[in-house]
């Protein structure tokens, strides 16, 4: 269970794009020469990237007319294998794509502050924090990336139940699930954790309708207590649905990218934690389900005085290399991958929530709307605040835990000690 940061908008490419847009060797994906940047990726080379690196390409080639630009998009499932085959070397591509959180500071060392060049885009882009460390920025954000919870309309009217007001606490979402369950026969949630994944997009969508709102800063805040009755309560949730029958089938076996998400669309569930942007979310779902039978909801209240919010962070950004030859010039690709233009074509061609604040989500549907209204009130994703150690050991124990080979104590006793690690 190898990189797992979701903020993962998981898009694979195989392909390489140089600087005019043909494919090249990645014999020459390393940093770049005098008058040269290479950026590695997993998405320019799909189809939903090709407005937006064109767009960031135009915007850089105004500033720095001479430069060739060479992007190179690696598979997802390789890619921080083969960064760590750049670090470990010292030499790579000058500009890289990261996941916010734990893979980024885990690889901080590696990169340059990018505090100074990016100054001008503080104020415009939102964020940032996914790609911080003590207190420095490493990479600029080009998505927002979160989890709400999406719900098939279509099954709370068949249970005479109403589609515009989703349940708002626990017990009500478990008499709903009963109610789809009797009249659809189809479980609550579409769940895989295959890859470990589901587990991240549980604590995140539903943590902060199970932890206090004090809990829940702290926690972000780096001050985590893995013995609060409330974490424990996570972790019991966790197995207790699965116990119950109100997943699908076979978590463990299913891969939430894509296999959970097909099954979602495909009626077999009433409901699935998704993402806010890229794949698994608003965008793919609405041509299938129907704009206006894809509903959003806040996590329902567990624990008396939870504040339900949005749980959601910079999604992937672009960082500098330490060995880049020309800082500055590196910097300056950056700004130009989060150029206005170039993120509000991405928005639209690949539905994304832009990290530009002044792009706005069009033909979204009332899905993308009702996330966009909850980004102001919104909250830093608690699995995100983990480092990618801890993460992995996470996706482990939460297959255990649906297994039935160890208990919640267990569970998070380990998850305590790799976090204090």
């Amino acid at each position: 269970m190898k990189q797992r940061a979701l903020w993962l908008a998981v898009l694979i490419g195989s392909l390489v794009l140089t600087g005019c847009g043909s494919a090249s060797s990645k014999k020459s994906s390393t940093s770049g020469s005098a008058g040269k940047i290479v950026v590695w990726d997993w998405k320019s080379s799909d189809k939903t990237a090709t407005n937006y690196v064109a767009k960031a390409k135009a915007d850089f080639a105004k500033k720095h007319p001479g430069t060739t630009v060479e992007f190179v998009a690696q598979p997802f499932d390789q890619y921080y294998t083969l960064l760590g085959a750049a670090i470990q070397s010292g030499k790579g591509p000058d500009v890289i794509l990261f996941n916010g959180g734990g893979q980024l500071r885990d690889r901080a060392d590696s990169l340059l502050p990018l505090d100074e060049y990016v100054a001008p885009d503080k104020s415009r882009l939102a964020g940032w924090d996914a790609f911080g460390k003590d207190g420095k920025i490493y990479a600029a954000p080009i998505t927002l990336q979160g989890h709400p919870i999406y719900y098939n309309k279509t099954f709370y009217a068949k249970a005479g139940l109403d589609p515009g007001k989703p349940p708002a606490t626990w017990d009500a979402m478990i008499s709903a699930c009963a109610a789809i369950k009797k009249a659809a026969g189809v479980p609550c949630f579409s769940q895989g954790n295959k890859e470990g994944y589901g587990i991240q997009f549980w604590m995140s969508g539903m943590g902060s309708g199970i932890l206090s709102p004090d809990e829940y800063d702290k926690w972000i805040a780096g001050e985590r207590n893995w013995n609060s009755p409330n974490v424990r309560k996570l972790f019991a949730l966790w197995q207790e649905v699965n116990d119950k029958g109100l997943n699908t089938t076979g978590p463990n076996s299913t891969a939430m990218f894509m296999d959970a998400f097909t099954k979602f669309e495909g009626g077999k569930a009433a409901s699935m934690i998704g993402l806010m942007s890229d794949v698994g979310g608003w965008h793919e779902m609405n041509p299938i389900l129907g704009a206006d039978n894809l509903g959003v909801m806040l996590a329902p209240v567990v624990t008396a005085g939870a504040a339900p919010s949005l749980a959601y962070d910079g999604g992937v950004g672009y960082g500098v290399a330490k060995w880049t030859k020309d800082p500055a010039l590196a910097a300056d690709m950056v700004r130009s991958l989060t150029s206005t233009d170039a993120l509000a074509a991405y928005s639209t061609d690949a539905g994304s929530i832009a990290s530009d604040t002044t792009v706005t989500v069009t033909d979204g549907g009332p899905a993308a709307a009702a996330i966009s209204a909850e980004i102001k009130d919104g909250k830093p994703a608690l699995h995100v605040a983990l480092s990618a150690k801890t993460q992995d050991v996470m996706g482990r124990v939460s297959q255990q835990l649906l297994a039935g080979e160890i208990t919640v104590d267990q569970a998070v006793k380990q998850l305590a000690a790799s976090d204090k690690a």
